[in-house]
């Protein structure tokens, strides 16, 4: 899935000249350029940029640069350095964010990343419960299994108890795997009401995630319209069974 390499920071090409090293072993640019089929000039750039981000080094054999990729585990290490980097600028990042951005009270996320960043922002607010209710077996097939108690790990790990309202038949494909987090208390009503969106209210936000084959997601942040979700998740709650 090239698509991981890509949000690690990797061009395309990148990519390409990596991924055939890896499976060269060791090699000269000449056959690098013959096994990818890219221009001369893109992979000597790509070469020296993966020597840059250490996940390629080189040895000398006379005049001629003999290239090898490192062990894919050194990719941690560059997941690192950029997070230590990126750490360094967010203090003036966060003094330029605009004053008005804690003013906006709705926003709209599309897609599986969209949907992934609203949930992220959900179990880091500043809140007492994480509270959900809906969803249903399509979340599973839209964002996986291991995605989702991931999420419910991240959210442990932050200490953020939860209460969380299925359908009967979310128990058998995640339901009774997330119940088995601590802090987290799951009821059941009847599978009627599998939905193909979920709401989640945290604090002052409200999140309500559409799963469809275009996933999007709402994120409102007003702390009437939350208290208002609140209430109507309580009702909810009182109704269901463990």
């Amino acid at each position: 899935n090239v698509e991981i390499l890509e949000d690690l920071g990797l061009t395309r090409t990148e990519i390409k000249v990596y991924l055939v090293l890896l499976e060269l072993g060791s090699s000269s640019a000449g056959l690098i350029l013959e096994k990818s089929s890219l221009p001369n000039s893109t992979v000597h750039r790509d070469l020296n940029s993966l020597i840059e981000k250490g996940v390629i080094n080189f040895i000398l054999e006379g005049k001629r640069k003999i290239y090898q990729a490192t062990d894919p585990e050194q990719f941690f290490t560059y997941i690192e350095d950029k997070k230590k980097k990126f750490e360094e600028i967010l203090p003036e990042l966060k003094a330029r964010q605009s004053k008005n951005r804690a003013e906006e009270k709705a926003s709209v996320y599309k897609g599986i990343r969209g949907i992934k960043e609203v949930y992220e922002i959900m179990i880091n607010a500043q809140g007492k419960e994480y509270n959900t209710f809906g969803g249903g077996p399509v979340t599973g097939e839209i964002m996986g299994l291991t995605w989702w108690l991931n999420l419910h790990r991240r959210r442990v790990e932050n200490k953020l108890p939860s209460r969380q309202l299925f359908d009967e038949s979310v128990k058998k494909i995640g339901g009774s795997e997330i119940a088995r987090n601590p802090l987290t208390k799951i009821r059941y009503v009847d599978k009627d009401f599998a939905q193909f969106q979920e709401t989640a209210i945290v604090g002052d936000y409200v999140a309500i995630a559409v799963f469809t084959e275009s996933p999007y997601a709402f994120l409102i942040r007003d702390k009437h319209v939350a208290d208002s979700y609140r209430k109507h998740f309580e009702l909810l709650w009182r109704s269901a069974k463990a």
